[in-house]
């Protein structure tokens, strides 16, 4: 027997979800929260499992069943426009909100580019980034916050779905006055450095892979002065405290404290880093999200 939920029904579930407080989903909806209440308790009466954990003074989380919910009536309601707008005849270009995560280093490099493009191909859909550190983009698209994120492949769990974008090889970084900044070949061996204080960009996972990419190079480097910050990282290398290893790379080389840095090859063949989009593994994506993937894709050059 099919269930008697209604398209109103998860229309107000999405609302709530999204924003974890029935007063506050009322208000947004323009309905007595009466109504609400009432719409998400035959909710979950038709779905056989409670949806969201109610939290004394702190408002509503999901439950696992909650957040499985939330990501398929995505799906549910997206399609639903679409079929209404064909009934009508109007324009089948896609519309509506799409929330994608990014990790925070990759956001100044990545985001506004593949918006840009994102935006010609498709004006009707209005995108939100959520950024964030690996762990916390993990938890946002676990809990339906997000249904992509842009991340790198470092930390993340067989629950999730991976689509590679690009691989990004790591390099060092130097001030401009440093001695191998005017060499001809501007390459370097970890072992060179081995004994000049080093800067790490010190966010989780990420730590981890670039003190890894010295212990393939058998080099224990000589940590200074940690970051969380990646300009932070170069702002600190560029005013002559130390060198550093990182992936991205600016199309200059000034600092936001008014000095420069030089990039330099490793000479060792160290791993690259992949940039990736995700999603929760088995998630059916929505139309919007299947656009906003191909357009990355196609604009950094990977295809299927």
């Amino acid at each position: 027997m099919s269930k008697q939920f209604t398209l109103v029904q998860l229309r107000y579930f999405r609302v709530v979800a999204q924003l974890e407080n029935m007063t506050a989903a009322a208000a947004a909806l323009n309905v007595t929260q009466s109504t609400l209440s009432s719409a998400i308790a035959q909710l979950e009466k038709e779905m056989g499992s409670e949806l969201f954990v109610r939290l004394p003074r702190r408002g509503l989380r999901l439950t696992s069943a909650g957040r499985r919910l939330f990501r398929g009536c995505q799906v549910v309601l997206e399609e639903a426009e679409q079929l209404y707008r064909s009934v009508h005849d109007e324009d089948a270009q896609l519309v509506g909100e799409l929330v994608v995560g990014v990790f925070s280093p990759l956001a100044p490099f990545r985001a506004a580019a593949i918006l840009q493009h994102f935006e010609a191909a498709h004006p009707g859909v209005d995108v939100t980034f959520l950024e964030g550190d690996q762990e916390s983009l993990r938890r946002a698209l676990e809990e339906g916050r997000c249904e992509l994120a842009l991340m790198y492949d470092l930390g993340l769990g067989p629950d999730l779905e991976r689509q590679v974008v690009e691989r990004v090889p790591p390099h060092v970084i130097v001030a401009a006055d440093h001695p191998l900044a005017s060499s001809p070949e501007r390459e370097v061996s970890l072992h060179q450095l081995a004994d000049e204080p080093f800067i790490l960009l010190d966010l989780p996972h990420t730590r981890e892979y670039f003190l890894g990419l010295f212990r393939l190079a058998g080099v224990e480097p000589t940590i200074r002065h940690r970051a969380s910050g990646y300009e932070t990282v170069r702002s600190f290398v560029a005013r002559g405290h130390g060198y550093s290893v990182l992936n991205q790379r600016l199309h200059h080389d000034l600092t936001y404290a008014g000095g420069r840095v030089v990039p330099l090859r490793i000479v060792e063949d160290l791993p690259g880093i992949e940039v990736l989009l995700v999603r929760p593994a088995g998630a059916r994506p929505t139309a919007k999200s299947t656009a906003f993937s191909e357009v990355t894709r196609r604009l950094y050059g990977v295809k299927d």
